[in-house]
């Protein structure tokens, strides 16, 4: 009964992401991706987020929509396989590291947030927020050794009731944070609430030994996309129902700055440079649109990369990483990942 209302959660959450207000028309049918079209990345299903591997050859997307799954795409090609579920893939549980995992996913994995081990591998770590069967963060060991980087699936934590998990990101020790965007079983009133701007999520670090606890200080609406300073002491947080972004640090009465940036910030992730990419929608019925920003973490100051008007092609917007000199967006709808030159500011 459990897989059943987690998977019957996805997709309520996917419906009311996608609508966003009922005030909104629906959005358009997409047209047929091009393969040939260098503006995109064809053959995706709903890809949520996105991460480069090591050395920026690889990108790993989430599939946030049907069935699921993580999907590899080789950059100099633009070429998608699906590599979990996968008859190839293989299954290694990390019971130290991961005791009370029930072991692999069976029925529907739905990935929502995921995340990439910083460093030149060659093993490394890739971790995906995963609805469906269950609500759940799966982690994965993957050799960049091979032509193809293969992926191992080592294990999982499943969250408590009723939080409703958005964005990972990984810890040293194997353990992480993660975000609690929009808690389970609160329907279209929590939502409306959330968009509104009433806290209800916040930021959650679980480890192997410790379990699970609340981050002091990280209570925001719609706790989305999460971030960590190198040394672990500085959190960065998306609010998307409050259309804001949040830095707080570490302890018991951390000290928290938050900044309004004025449309519904999706997932955030570290540019080249040590700024953050904070990507999202604008969901004014009169100018949707995908936006784009790099902040500093420093003294948050905010530059403007991209606003990209919605059309029929693309739209919704969730997330920006940097490949070579170009920005890849992925998007909560559609078939495709965008690909936009990267404006420097």
């Amino acid at each position: 009964m459990i897989g059943v209302r987690t998977l019957l959660l996805s997709l309520s959450l996917w419906a009311a992401w996608a609508s966003t207000t009922a005030a909104q028309p629906p959005a358009p049918p997409q047209p047929p991706c091009d393969p040939a079209d260098q503006h995109w990345v064809c053959g995706q299903q709903t890809p949520e987020d996105l991460v480069a591997l090591p050395g920026g050859g690889w990108v790993v997307a989430s599939v946030y929509a049907g069935t699921g799954g993580i999907n590899l795409i080789k950059v100099a090609e633009r070429t998608s396989t699906t590599v979990f579920p996968s008859a190839n893939v293989t299954q290694q549980l990390d019971k130290t590291t991961y005791p009370d995992c029930p072991g692999p996913p069976a029925g529907a994995f739905t990935t929502h947030g995921v995340y990439v081990e910083p460093g030149n591998g060659p093993v490394l770590r890739v971790m995906a927020v995963v609805h469906g069967a269950r609500e759940s963060i799966d982690v994965f060991r993957v050799d960049m050794r091979p032509a193809t980087p293969t992926f191992t699936w080592v294990g999982c934590v499943v969250a408590p009731e009723p939080i409703g998990l958005n964005a990972v990101r990984g810890l040293a020790d194997g353990g992480f944070i993660t975000t609690n965007w929009l808690p389970r079983g609160g329907g279209q009133d929590a939502m409306t609430k959330m968009m509104a701007g009433e806290k209800n999520g916040e930021l959650w670090e679980w480890h192997t030994k410790s379990g699970w606890q609340k981050v002091p200080g990280s209570e925001a609406a719609g706790a989305n996309g999460v971030e960590l300073s190198a040394d672990g002491n500085t959190f960065y947080m998306a609010a998307w129902g409050s259309q804001s972004f949040i830095r707080f640090t570490r302890g018991a009465t951390p000290k928290r700055d938050e900044i309004p940036l004025g449309f519904r910030v999706d997932n955030i992730h570290f540019a080249k440079d040590g700024s953050l990419l904070a990507a999202g929608q604008v969901t004014d019925s009169s100018a949707r649109s995908s936006r784009v920003v790099k902040i500093d973490p420093k003294t948050l100051k905010v530059h403007d990369l991209l606003t990209r008007p919605d059309d029929a092609t693309f739209a919704g917007n969730t997330t920006a990483i940097e490949i070579g000199k170009d920005l890849w967006l992925g998007s909560y709808r559609g078939d495709r990942i965008a690909i936009v030159p990267a404006l420097r500011p």
